[in-house]
């Protein structure tokens, strides 16, 4: 069966077309995405306007009409952290479905970190033991911790990285004075969660997933994405430390020159960093590993443990 799998996140729309079978590992047949910073199209009061609905409801529709032409037996089309809290999102909704024929269904934060669990406990497998998972994405910063397949505990923070610099920096490179601040506030906002999660116990396994994390890695000289999924990359406290004081000094043009930092990303790379810092120092974790599966993937595994037809 051929799924289309259409993700709505903070920075891009993103299709994926994958061959899906109980038992089997989804195979990817096609990947079209287009870039859309969902932050930087809300009005004062939180709306998405008119002008950045039109992109949204004109990605859509290509989106719909690509999986048709991919002969996608079923699309899933659904919406995360940047529509979910939109003032306007149930307008927004309605408007794409009227306008586009896709009907997004907006996944709550705590979904977003437990279908990203699942996808990386699928990835691992039972023998990595306790799992703790990070995923920084445009909107927000999901965290979970699990033995099984559905996490023990899964929360989700609006720490995004285009969130974070949207609403603290006001000048490229950002100011130290901002900087610092924003290291404090991303403090006291992971203070309760981490907290919960260390109760658990430690963890045998530390993930990250997304974008963020991959381009961290990739900066600090784990493998490019060239060399295939299933080259191992890693992230260590002390790399990222370092990285952050190179990359935060920079522009965002002079960080886009860099090797893994897409032009698109590199205005939000150093905000992601500091989330990734501050996350790891919360949880203790001295060193993650980078998985290539995370939300896009666990929602086709559900779809597939609920049968194919």
């Amino acid at each position: 069966m051929r799924l289309g799998v259409l993700d709505v996140g903070s920075n891009t729309v993103h299709l994926v077309a994958v061959d899906a079978r109980p038992g089997g590992r989804p195979t990817p047949m096609s990947d079209w995405k287009t870039s859309l910073k969902l932050v930087d199209i809300l009005d004062a009061e939180g709306n998405i306007h008119e002008r950045g609905l039109e992109r949204l409801t004109k990605y859509a529709k290509e989106a719909r009409e690509l999986s048709e032409q991919l002969r996608c037996d079923e699309m899933i089309p659904f919406a995360t952290s940047a529509v979910r809290s939109a003032t306007n999102s149930a307008y927004v909704l309605d408007h794409v479905e009227k306008h586009a024929g896709v009907r997004l269904e907006v996944l709550s934060g705590e979904d977003e970190a437990r279908l990203t669990f699942l996808a990386v406990r699928r990835w691992y497998g039972w023998s990595a033991g306790r799992i703790i998972n990070l995923d920084i994405g445009g909107g927000s910063l999901e965290l979970s911790t699990g033995t099984d397949e559905t996490p023990d505990a899964a929360f989700s923070l609006n720490l995004g990285a285009g969130r974070l610099t949207h609403e603290w920096f006001d000048s490229d490179p950002p100011a130290r004075k901002k900087i610092n601040l924003l290291r404090d506030y991303i403090d006291a906002e992971l203070a309760e969660p981490a907290k919960n999660m260390r109760n658990y116990g430690p963890a045998r396994l530390a993930v990250g997933t997304s974008k963020t994390f991959r381009t961290l890695a990739r900066l600090t000289g784990a493998a490019p994405s060239a060399d295939g999924p299933f080259i191992k990359r890693h992230l260590t406290a002390p790399g990222l430390r370092q990285l952050i004081a190179f990359i935060s000094r920079m522009t965002a043009a002079d960080r886009a020159e860099l090797e893994g930092v897409s032009s698109d990303r590199s205005h939000q790379i150093v905000a992601g960093a500091l989330v990734a810092e501050a996350a790891m120092r919360a949880l203790g974790l001295e060193e993650m590993q980078i998985c290539p599966w995370a939300l896009r993937e666990g929602v086709i595994l559900q779809r597939i443990d609920k049968g194919l037809e």
